[in-house]
């Protein structure tokens, strides 16, 4: 009766009651009660020497049960499995990337605060201290200069020893 109808796994009725085969899911906007076929083994029952919906018009079919739509769920759960294992891989790779960038800074910050601390104790000990200006000259630190600079180490030594 129908040709094309031996390759679809969905089938159900369109807004006017024409049957609808496809190998594809109806779209959402079609009522369940609407759906009387499904992808899925046909079992057959033990009355009957032909699959369910074989040589059965449409219009007398009766809606699929949810145990049948449930019936490829078995063949979705290995790939799931292999998904949810690939998916901890890659939680696992990003927690060790984390980790490692974690320690890295907290290495930095570690060298920072040394360096800070030990300008601080250089600056406190009254040392003569000089720095090189853009020009390439040397220039001997001011009073001024040492409290601009004792505040710039003490701001280092804030957010980098903690």
């Amino acid at each position: 009766m129908f040709a094309g109808s031996a390759m679809a796994q969905w089938a159900w009725t369109d807004d006017e009651g024409r049957p609808i085969f496809s190998d594809r899911a109806p779209s959402t906007s079609v009522p369940e009660k609407r759906i009387f076929k499904r992808p899925g083994p046909t079992r057959l029952n033990p009355t009957q020497e032909t699959a369910p919906n074989e040589g059965v018009d449409a219009a007398n079919v009766r809606p699929a049960t949810p145990t049948q739509a449930v019936a490829s769920a078995p063949q979705a759960t290995a790939l799931d499995k292999a998904l949810a294992e690939r998916k901890k891989k890659a939680e696992q790779a990003q927690a060790e990337q984390r980790k490692l960038e974690e320690e890295r800074i907290s290495k930095l910050k570690a060298d920072n605060c040394e360096r800070a601390r030990q300008a601080q104790r250089t600056l406190e000990s009254g040392v003569r201290m000089s720095r090189t200006n853009a020009q390439g000259e040397r220039v001997i630190l001011d009073d001024a200069d040492r409290a601009v600079e004792a505040k710039r180490l003490q701001g280092i030594v804030a957010t980098d020893c903690n």
